[in-house]
């Protein structure tokens, strides 16, 4: 049963993983360190650990960069027990005009959607509590009348069917993938109405016909998967935030007519995400 709380500022939306990117919420790294190992990238870098002052500055890069493409970033308050509460994406997220938050799905992120929750409130933004058991941002893909929702370790299959409760008028399709992974977004993100990165080693053969029937599809390889090629930032008129070090990915999206932004969050990515992880999106323009 969900908590549905109305308020107003000004018109939320998103429809779409493309459209003119206009509000977001970010939240600095702050304590951003690798505390307790969450996934496979921090295990990897989990000896050199996280340098903050330069993930702060690498960040700022990234807010800058957001700002000087006209978007309006909201910062949540940094909390020192939650080292990676700048993953703002999971925290919650935005379908049409609500923001769903629900229970972060580790025990070391338990809490940072209270954060949110309060922000959300004093602001007095359309919210929706789900009551049930976990869902994070990073599995929820929106498409228009479709949302995509990864099966992880983080999502569960009762939650997702919860959330569909919530927007019956809308198709929710379940997106299983090898949980290694952590979310959706770390191998699978549209670009555009017929365009999709994928990591196709990260799904069972029936999955990735189903997701081959609805976009065509550009594969990212593994190396790249590695350093989060497929997790890029679409802001809108074919402008995508991406990484310098994914070369092969950032070629095949200017071959396409996409505009890349390069911005270096190297750092950042040592904790397992990159520039959608890094943004939650409050508003943007529907595409028609």
């Amino acid at each position: 049963m969900a908590t549905v709380i109305k308020g107003e500022f000004n018109l939320m939306n998103c429809d779409s993983e493309y459209g003119e990117l206009k509000k977001v919420i970010v939240c600095e790294p702050r304590y951003m360190k690798i505390d307790e190992v969450i996934n496979e990238t921090q295990r990897h870098f989990a000896k050199d650990n996280i340098n903050m002052k330069r993930a702060m500055k690498q960040h700022q890069q990234f807010v800058q960069t957001l700002k000087d493409n006209g978007i309006d970033v909201y910062k949540l308050p940094p909390r020192e027990k939650f080292p990676e509460q700048v993953f703002t994406r999971d925290i919650g997220f935005t379908i049409g005009d609500t923001v769903f938050v629900s229970r972060m799905g580790s025990t070391i992120r338990n809490g940072e959607e209270k954060v949110l929750r309060s922000w959300l409130l004093e602001h007095q933004i359309n919210l929706s509590l789900i009551e049930g058991d976990r869902i994070e941002g990073g599995d929820v893909i929106v498409h228009g009348r479709r949302v995509y929702i990864g099966v992880s370790g983080r999502t569960t299959e009762a939650t997702i069917k919860e959330l569909q409760t919530q927007i019956p008028d809308m198709e929710v399709i379940a997106v299983p993938f090898n949980p290694i992974f952590l979310h959706l977004d770390c191998v699978f993100n549209i670009l555009s109405e017929k365009e999709a990165l994928v990591y196709p080693e990260a799904f069972e053969e029936e999955t990735l016909k189903l997701l081959k029937s609805h976009f065509h599809l550009i594969e990212v390889n593994k190396e790249e998967q590695f350093t989060m090629g497929t997790n890029v930032l679409s802001i809108g008129n074919k402008k995508v935030i991406s990484l310098p070090c994914n070369k092969n990915v950032n070629a095949a999206l200017r071959e396409r007519g996409y505009q890349v932004i390069e911005v270096d969050i190297s750092e950042i990515i040592k904790s397992g995400g990159s520039f959608r992880c890094c943004s939650m999106p409050l508003y943007r323009e529907t595409v028609h």
